[in-house]
């Protein structure tokens, strides 16, 4: 009997050990949620282990809790005191994408050892938190699209580990402080009411970091001495009205006489001109329209001239001011107009050339000049009719459209973002700023929640998805392009003409469908999820295209081998990514009817966006209301409708 009590004490050592819990951390967590409303689907139970809450990780050994994310639950009003100021193990804390209110409670500054604090997207108020200034174990600090107030402040350089600090979309005033962190890599304090000049250890960041702030200068914005400011009442002339009359009153007889003779001579010379045009009219010919002259311009990107040279080339004089817009907008420009702006090269795509045109009103818009179009007028005019009807904040609206014999135009929005392609494949040289893991599901979701659109209330097939054409706003909210383009070319010619995103059967058949859309879109998913653009040459293998090259990796289970380089950095995410990687590679199915509709898609990526994984309930920042529309597609035939389908 002496023997066994050792053993039994042991055992009962262990059963403890094994079965342990964050005990004060947990009533700390319930007395946090019960004195908040917030969403049902948290539904912790107070008898199960904290560490099996949605939201909450603890260490191994399942005794202190690390992370804590509950972004997007509906959390509403001010974070109670002595709450989360308990969890003193906490490494990460994101309660972004809620509605959370107030001041933060001074305990925070118990939270010696956090690292990531993740805030944005509430309606936090007051001046910069004080006890986040003394956290300096904090690397990344988001408090952006709050309602923050006054200064920021020096002390913000104790925190000597931070590497990314997000202040932007607060109404912070005042000047800057010099913040010299060496470990700083990412800084926005954008759409602020911040003044006076950049602090020279701050003008390494692109401008974007301080746009939005009227009253800020100096590198890399404008030049502190230029003047930028409007003035309220500007003189149309070149020197102040009173500069002017003080000149004028000093000219000399001979002067004024000089000028007279010069005027006169102008107006007999302009007088004589316009007798002999008068006179050389009366003995022409009557005037025969001239034919069309289709002409082929070589622009290099970036380059700028006359928009006549590059826009509407064909374009007959009969034919001028035709511009047909779409939608019911009001516009304040016509053919005539887009004919005179200047124009700068996009870029040239399988369906045509894009041109950026600056119009004189000061309007920018993109204009598309469409080749090889094998259709009729009529044919034409009701595709672009079908496709003027769609209306989605995740698809780049179509304007207005032109149709000549030789000129086939396309307007649309100008967004200054640019594409997902140049974001992903630009320079990755030592200025870059990486695309992060939340906005690479922001894109991925935007994206598809446009062609589900598309789909379902377009009743169109995309038919020409790849990175050049998703387009992004500023907050890179993605919107989809080029879609719906497919019937003006025929059969003859190969829809998607870029290697890497044609479903397989679409390169045998040539027709478009509802399912090779979803097959673009996988490769989509998955270049966003490796960084490589989906052709051979980045890929390193000859004959191999990007999803067989990820099946190739997975299979000998080298799978962080897949993913970009720039994902690396970030920490907590592998889950994630492996199952983005998973709903892509289901969209990349060889067999056409083993492929999920895109609706199927865009819940599976917003229920991702939700789960409880290393991120917690990851929460677009889009609405969240701004899900499928849970409409069926009609159904699929061997070849989708001509009229709006491309």
């Amino acid at each position: 009997m002496a023997m066994l009590l050792p053993s039994l004490v042991i055992i009962l050592v262990l059963s403890q050990l094994t079965s342990s819990e964050p005990i004060q951390e947990k009533q700390a967590l319930l007395s946090f949620i019960s004195k908040l409303p917030h969403a049902n689907r948290l539904q912790w139970n107070s008898n199960d282990s904290a560490c099996n809450w949605v939201g909450v990780k603890c260490d191994s050994n399942n005794s202190y809790i690390y992370s804590l994310r509950l972004p997007g639950t509906d959390l509403v009003g001010q974070i109670p005191p002595n709450t989360l100021g308990n969890l003193t193990q906490l490494r990460i804390l994101s309660l972004r994408s809620n509605r959370l209110s107030g001041q933060l409670p001074t305990d925070f500054s118990n939270l010696k050892l956090l690292r990531s604090l993740f805030l944005q997207n509430n309606v936090f108020s007051g001046e910069f938190p004080t006890s986040l200034v003394t956290l300096t174990r904090l690397t990344r600090v988001d408090i952006s699209s709050n309602n923050f107030t006054g200064n920021i402040p020096f002390l913000v350089n104790n925190l000597t580990n931070l590497t990314g600090l997000f202040l932007e979309k607060n109404r912070f005033s005042g000047s800057l402080p010099s913040i010299d962190i060496p470990s700083l890599r990412n800084f926005n304090v954008s759409y602020n009411n911040l003044n006076g000049s950049i602090p020279k250890t701050l003008q390494v960041f692109p401008p974007s970091s301080f746009t939005g702030n009227l009253n800020l200068c100096g590198g890399p914005l404008i030049p502190c001495n230029a003047s930028f400011f409007p003035s309220p009442s500007p003189s149309p002339s070149i020197f102040p009205p009173t500069t002017a009359r003080k000149r004028s009153k000093r000219l000399s007889k001979a002067a004024i006489i000089a000028i007279a003779i010069g005027s006169a001579l102008i107006l007999l010379v302009l007088f004589l001109c316009l007798f002999f045009c008068l006179k050389r009219k009366r003995r022409a010919p009557p005037p025969k329209i001239p034919k069309p002259v289709p002409r082929s311009v070589v622009m290099e990107p970036g380059t700028t001239s006359s928009s006549k040279d590059d826009i509407g080339g064909g374009v007959s004089e009969s034919e001028r001011n035709k511009l047909v817009f779409l939608g019911g907008g009001v516009f304040s420009f016509d053919l005539e107009d887009l004919l005179r702006a200047s124009a700068e090269v996009l870029g040239k795509g399988s369906v045509g050339t894009s041109y950026k045109a600056v119009l004189e009103e000061g309007t920018t818009v993109v204009v598309k000049r469409l080749k090889d179009v094998s259709v009729t007028k009529k044919e034409f005019e009701v595709v672009m009719e079908s496709l003027g009807k769609i209306k989605h904040e995740n698809v780049l609206p179509l304007r207005a459209f032109y149709f000549s014999k030789d000129e086939k135009l396309l307007v649309y929005d100008f967004l200054n973002a640019g594409s997902l392609s140049a974001l992903l494949h630009g320079s990755r040289g030592s200025g870059r700023t990486p695309l992060d893991w939340d906005n690479r599901m922001k894109i991925a979701i935007s994206s598809a929640r446009g062609i589900a659109h598309l789909h379902v209330s377009g009743k169109t097939v995309h038919g020409n998805i790849k990175s050049s054409n998703v387009l992004l706003r500023s907050d890179l909210d993605a919107c989809v392009s080029d879609y719906g383009l497919n019937p003006l070319f025929g059969t003859s010619t190969p829809p998607n003409r870029v290697a890497g995103y044609r479903a397989p059967e679409v390169v045998e058949t040539r027709k478009v469908t509802y399912k090779s859309d979803v097959y673009s879109f996988g490769v989509l998913l998955l270049e966003l999820l490796t960084g490589k653009a989906p052709n051979q040459a980045s890929l390193g293998e000859e004959g191999i295209d990007l999803p067989r090259w990820v099946q190739s990796v997975v299979r000998e289970e080298w799978t962080a081998e897949v993913f970009d380089v720039e994902l690396m950095r970030y920490h907590n995410i592998e889950e994630e990514m492996v199952q983005l990687l998973q709903i892509a590679m289901s969209c990349v199915s060889t067999v056409p009817d083993q492929r999920p509709s895109m609706q199927e898609v865009v819940r599976m990526i917003e229920d991702l966006n939700r789960s409880e994984t290393d991120d917690g309930l990851r929460q677009s920042s889009d609405d969240p209301s701004k899900g499928s529309d849970g409409q069926t597609p009609p159904p699929e035939a061997r070849t989708p409708p001509v009229a709006r389908t491309p």
